[in-house]
């Protein structure tokens, strides 16, 4: 017997259900607190029963109504640039600096979508990186090199 779902988002329920549920068993380690006194597991808590109730949702709505078409194929290239940069951006933040480390990942990341060319991917870049200075450097206050030691000459 042939079940008559979508399957596309069967595995998007079943992939909120189960990051919701992980984050939230591995949060109720902490303490709950209130709503008005919330403690460190309160948010981990919530947002992980919000996203179970989001996949279930997403999963029941797929239910009696199959795929219309196949599904499109896995863009490896934006997955390997993406996680690339990632690790790239873990390895590098330290030597390189923020400002070269936000710059590269972030035209890296832009390159990812078929639908961006190199000006574009710099403007992205660009953008990316005078938000990320002004949000973290400026804003938060956060102390990190904006030129690494790699790059002193």
């Amino acid at each position: 017997m042939a079940l008559n779902a979508s399957k596309n988002d069967l595995a998007s329920g079943a992939i909120f259900v189960a990051f919701g549920a992980y984050f939230a068993l591995e949060a109720m380690r902490y303490e709950f607190g209130t709503p008005f006194r919330m403690g460190p597991g309160f948010m981990p808590i919530v947002l992980g029963g919000i996203l179970v109730a989001l996949g279930i949702a997403v999963a029941a709505k797929g239910i009696g109504k199959p795929d219309e078409e196949a599904a499109p194929p896995w863009p490896w290239r934006g997955i390997a640039l993406v996680l690339g940069t990632v690790l790239f951006f873990a390895a590098t933040i330290r030597g390189l600096g923020f400002i070269p480390v936000v710059l590269i990942s972030g035209f890296v990341t832009a390159m990812s979508s078929v639908k961006n060319n190199l000006v574009s991917a710099l403007i992205i870049s660009v953008g990316l990186c005078v938000l990320c200075l002004l949000i973290f450097v400026v804003g938060l206050g956060m102390i990190v090199p904006l030129v690494g030691p790699w790059l002193r000459f």
